[in-house]
């Protein structure tokens, strides 16, 4: 409807003469075109329902010829003219911008130079700053090096300062010891001994440590030095009476249970030695470690009247929980009282476990002698060793509990075990001996009870022969037993004392070898024993042998002579198979003990087991030597007293059963008979 300029404006002309122009005419060729459709055939319908005549259409075609409008060409008019003062205005307006675009051209270019000059300026500004920057990073550094030689001056100064000062009061103790009293105010003022001791311990490192550096011309002279070890010597004097002073009163506000007082002279003292003269006086003051009512009581509740295992572990139960209650409440002191609790801790727990504890230890396990032992109704060896075992245990309890309540950088652990090194270090040669004389002293109790039961029965009086054939010391599958039993309990004390595998290794060895040595040796000497009763049978039956040219008389009674050796025969063979019996019983034990307990002690240590199985191989081999010896003498026994029954029941050469066709009855002679039930008894 309007239309606008090449470069977008809008243009009032193209908008009027789209209104006058385009507009008008069109909207009246419309209304022509509708006047000319109504009606059909010159008639025209009404809205009322009536037709419109011909007369009608032509007043409507008259009306029509009239203008629409009577204004327009005043409104044209009009427009005319506000088209003439638009187009004016336009050109009015053209103008303007055209100055304006004169004048913002002319203000761009003079900005455009502006910005140049500011871009140059703010480069030289920042040039200005870089160099500003430059020079203050230099005049910092220099700052701060003439700050640091300042510091240094400074703290050289201050050095300096001190030196003269502590020169000064090393002078006053460039005396004799007499004069001691005429020191300054600060030595000898009570309220001020902190700071005294502050000085001293500052002069005593300064005499001692730098004064050769300090004054080297004074230092070279002779005189000089003889001064200067004087008055070393009198600061020493001051020193060690200062300090005395100290702990004078610290034992007094101790017995009154003043911890402010105790802490303050604490403090003062660690000036001397880092305070380890104060801790350890405060330790060794404790009445744990100076009553002498106090380790009585400990021998006496862990010892008493007499020396048993369970005894001494109820006694070291209550005194080792007593020691733990007193150093928990020595602890709460020494927490409020010393500036280095810790420290103080580990003086405490060292000197309890040092003293009190190896003391009572000194008189609980002493060694006994391995030349001569306490016999076993005593307790023997194996007494010292379990209340050895005992006391490691509730000492390393002890240990634990006085870890928990606290003792500084103590290896406490390290040091309990170090209590027993001379105990562990001689262990494995008294747990041997004591196996021994438990191996001896029970084999003394078999023989004991062989000769009680050998001597109601009547042995007395009876043949030699029956005597040794019916030798009651049998191998006994229940000794055995108890030779395990004992081997287990000192397995047990070898894992307590051994911390490493290679030296459980070793001790459980050691202790292993005793007890295949102990089986292999009862084994052997009970078979030996059963082989001299089948020897000894042997020897009967060949000294009564039937001759064949005796008398009847004689025959019968070598024939009952010759029964008494088949009877001591039998005998022996039984016995000899039941010990072969029970070897082999006893075997098995050490077999399954071996599997259950010492294979996976040894298993860790390369080559252990191996070098045990071994030994066990040895071990049992002599004893299989002595079974072989015996089972070959067994067939011999068993085959003589066949031949002695057949010869015996023999017929007569010439003696054939009747021919009568009738069956005769072929049961087994005597000597099958002998044979059969005698080899059943030896295998069940």
């Amino acid at each position: 409807m309007w239309r606008t300029t090449n470069r977008g404006d809008f243009s009032f002309d193209a908008l009027f003469g789209n209104l006058v122009n385009e507009l008008l005419p069109s909207l009246r060729e419309d209304e022509v075109d509708s006047a000319d459709g109504h009606g059909i055939g010159g008639t025209d319908a009404l809205p009322n329902g009536h037709a419109r005549t011909t007369s009608d259409a032509t007043k409507v075609a008259q009306g029509l010829n009239a203008p629409l409008f009577p204004e327009v060409d005043a409104l044209l008019s009009l427009f005319k003219d506000s088209f003439k003062e638009l187009i004016e205005l336009h050109k009015q307006i053209d103008g303007k911008l055209n100055n304006l675009k004169k004048e913002v051209s002319t203000e761009d270019a003079k900005h455009r130079k502006t910005l140049t000059e500011l871009e140059k300026g703010v480069d030289g500004l920042f040039n200005s700053f870089a160099r500003l920057d430059s020079r203050i990073s230099s005049v910092g550094q220099t700052a701060a090096k003439v700050g640091d030689h300042l510091q240094s001056a400074d703290a050289q100064r201050e050095t300096a300062s001190q030196t003269i000062e502590l020169v000064k009061y090393l002078m006053e103790f460039n005396s004799s010891p007499g004069d001691l009293t005429k020191h300054s105010p600060l030595f000898s003022d009570d309220s001020r001994v902190a700071e005294a001791a502050s000085i001293a311990q500052k002069l005593r490192s300064f005499a001692e440590e730098d004064i050769s550096r300090a004054m080297p011309s004074v230092a070279s002279g002779t005189t000089a030095s003889r001064g200067l070890e004087t008055a070393i010597g009198n600061l020493q004097e001051y020193c060690n009476e200062l300090e005395n002073r100290l702990l004078a009163r610290f034992d007094a506000a101790s017995q009154r249970r003043e911890l402010s007082t105790m802490s303050e002279c604490a403090k003062i003292l660690s000036q001397f030695n880092r305070g380890t003269s104060a801790m350890q006086h405060y330790v060794a003051t404790r009445p744990m470690f100076i009553d002498v009512e106090v380790m009585n009581s400990d021998t006496n509740l862990v010892l008493g009247d007499r020396v048993s295992p369970n005894y001494v572990a109820r006694g070291l139960s209550k005194l080792y929980k007593d020691i733990t209650d007193t150093v928990r409440k020595e602890a709460a002191t020494i927490m409020a009282v010393f500036p280095s609790p810790n420290d103080v801790m580990s003086i405490l727990v060292q000197r309890v476990l040092e003293q009190r504890v190896t003391s009572l230890l000194d008189k609980l396990l002493e060694k006994p002698s391995l030349t001569h032992p306490r016999p076993t109704e005593e307790g023997g060896i194996l007494l010292y060793l379990r209340v050895l075992a005992v006391s490691y245990e509730k000492t390393q309890e002890l240990a634990r509990d006085l870890r928990a309540v606290g003792c500084g950088d103590l290896d406490v652990e390290g040091l309990a075990v170090s209590l027993f090194s001379s105990h562990k270090d001689e262990y494995p040669d008294y747990e041997k001996a004591s196996l021994r004389q438990l191996y001896q002293a029970k084999l003394e109790e078999l023989r004991v009870e062989s000769q009680r039961i050998c001597e109601p029965s009547g042995t007395i009086g009876r043949s030699k022969e029956a005597s040794m054939a019916s030798f009651p010391q049998e191998i006994s599958v229940a000794a055995a037993t108890e030779f395990v039993q004992w081997n287990e309990e000192a397995i047990s004390r070898c894992t307590l004392f051994s911390s490493l595998p290679v030296t459980l290794a070793a001790n459980v060895r050691a202790v292993l070898t005793c007890l295949l040595d102990q089986v292999r040796k009862y084994i052997t000497d009970g078979l030996e024993r059963a082989r001299d009763g089948l020897t000894e049978a042997a020897s009967l039956r060949e000294r009564f042998v039937i001759g064949t040219s005796v008398s009847r008389r004689v025959a019968a009674a070598a024939t009952s002579q010759a029964e008494a050796a088949a009877a001591a025969g039998e005998t022996s063979f039984k016995a000899f198979m039941v010990a072969v019996q029970r070897s082999g019983s006893s075997v098995a034990i050490i077999q399954q003990y071996f599997a259950n307990s010492i294979s996976r002690l040894l298993l860790p240590v390369d080559g252990a087991h191996a070098a045990a199985c071994e030994e066990m191989a040895t071990a049992m081999s002599s004893a299989e030597g002595a079974a072989y010896k015996g089972l070959q003498q067994c067939i011999e026994t068993l085959m003589a007293e066949v031949e002695r029954l057949l010869t015996a029941e023999q017929k007569t050469a010439d003696y054939h059963p009747p021919d009568d066709g009738m069956i005769h009855d072929h049961r087994p002679t005597n000597a099958c008979t002998r044979f059969v039930l005698l080899v059943y008894a030896s295998t069940t």
